[in-house]
């Protein structure tokens, strides 16, 4: 049957044309693509479930530890390492141009041995660690073997290579606000590039190490603020006492004396203190709290006139605070000063605070503290001892000036009965002339007749 052209039907001697049919794939090759696929896919979502973790792991840590980095930095550093195929890892701290380290993971011996003994780099600006501070840039090297640093000898790099067996390295800088704060650096042992996502997880430890040493930061300001306040609120309570007990206890100075000195041991962490009168050029024990019998009995049994160069001694030359850290390292004890070896062997004083009280710039007393171990007092408990000696400065003043009071109450009332039985006398005798006169009389009477002579029979 024949069809015109153009008008739908058939044209004489044409075949009717089917678009050829593709060829479908084998069975084989679609499986291959497949399986690959899949092997592709699951090892993405093992990366990414294995990196989820870490991450997870890391923070956990973080919550676990508040305030405390030591953890964090282990076991961040540990996860950075085995998520990122590396051999071993080293985590630093950045602070005045130097890089300090603060962790290591799976390092090996000689080259841990070596960074345990000098923690401190100050990297030649060329090296890894060098460029990194420079650059704040993350530094991603292939082989370190043929680094100019390596072939320059540069000690840094050698120690890397021959003790350590690094080959790649990537370090990774720790930036808060483009401010360095330090760095971690994964290495291998063969020359095996890291991945970009493998570099990105150790960008994310990064970033998780700065959160972690900025929260520690915080925490810890918030901690140093309130024991600021307990300390200050310890010490007002103090004061308070003391003032308690003054105003309760006027003129009698020995129960201040003993709660101060209490007060002064206790919130300055002392073992036991003294608190010493001055007078003619000696010292004599007031007040002594929680000292070791033998030593107190000694320190009671007179006035104490101590040589140049022990603590009471330097205290009565200069009449400023004396602080000895250590007495067995004093040339006075070496010397055998009996004051001091008394102290020191029978007392087991080592640590020592002794502050003047001082009235118009004239030592009438001392508070003296110990501690029976090497440890140095704060500026603050040096600071908080001053204020007890002020205090027990003025209660000496007060007690002093209620006793002259109540001295001349005193005098003032014997007086004052003087007067009044002067001034009764007085209002008897204007008060009864007539009888004053006839007691006259008959007194002169009297005598006159015990006068005459008597007859003799």
């Amino acid at each position: 049957m024949q069809r015109r052209r153009g008008s739908g039907k058939l044209a004489k001697g044409r075949r009717t044309t089917r678009p050829k049919a593709r060829k479908a794939p084998t069975a084989l090759v679609s499986d291959a693509n497949l399986q690959e696929q899949v092997a592709a896919l699951t090892r993405e979502l093992k990366e990414a479930r294995e990196q989820q973790t870490a991450a997870s792991e890391v923070l956990q840590v973080i919550s676990r530890s508040p305030g405390e980095l030591r953890p964090v930095f282990d076991t961040m550093l540990a996860k950075a390492v085995r998520v990122c195929g590396a051999k071993f890892g080293v985590m630093h701290l950045y602070d005045g141009g130097a890089f300090r380290t603060v962790a290591m993971h799976n390092v090996p011996r000689a080259f841990a041995e070596m960074r345990t003994k000098n923690p401190i780099i100050c990297p030649n600006p060329q090296t890894s660690l060098g460029r990194v501070a420079r650059t704040k840039q993350v530094v991603h090297i292939p082989d370190l073997s043929i680094q100019p640093t390596y072939s320059e000898r540069d000690p840094s790099s050698v120690a890397m290579v021959e003790l350590a067996g690094a080959r790649t390295l990537v370090v990774v800088p720790m930036l808060k606000e483009d401010v360095l704060l330090g760095s971690i650096a994964i290495y291998r042992q063969e020359v095996h590039p890291f991945t970009d996502k493998q570099i990105e997880l150790v960008r994310n430890f990064a970033a998780q190490a700065v959160i972690a040493i900025e929260n520690t930061r915080l925490l810890n300001e918030l901690h140093q603020r309130t024991d600021d306040l307990s300390e200050a609120l310890e010490r007002q309570t103090a004061t308070s006492d003391v003032l308690k007990i003054i105003s309760s206890s006027p003129g009698d100075l020995q129960p201040v004396f003993d709660v101060m000195l209490e007060n002064a041991t206790r919130i300055c962490e002392a073992n036991f203190g003294n608190m010493f009168h001055y007078a003619d050029n000696a010292f004599e024990a007031v007040a002594i709290h929680n000292a070791p019998p033998v030593y107190a009995e000694i320190r009671r049994r007179g006035p104490i006139r101590p040589s140049s160069g022990t603590g009471l001694g330097l205290l009565a030359e200069t009449r400023q605070v004396v602080h000895i850290f250590d007495m067995k390292a004093e040339p006075v004890y070496a010397a055998r000063d009996p004051f001091v070896v008394t102290g020191v062997e029978v007392a087991g004083i080592r640590t020592l605070l002794a502050v003047p009280m001082l009235r118009e710039g004239q030592l009438v007393g001392a508070i003296v503290i110990y501690r029976q171990e090497v440890r140095p007092f704060s500026d603050k408990q040096i600071e908080l001892v001053k204020n007890f000696a002020a205090q027990a400065v003025i209660a000496i003043e007060n007690a002093r000036l209620l006793n002259e009071l109540r001295q001349r109450t005193d005098d003032l009332s014997e007086s004052l009965k003087q007067q009044t039985a002067t001034s009764e006398v007085l209002q008897v005798i204007s008060s009864s002339p007539g009888e004053l006169e006839r007691s006259s009389m008959q007194c002169w009477r009297t005598q006159l007749t015990s006068a005459r002579p008597r007859s003799v029979f």
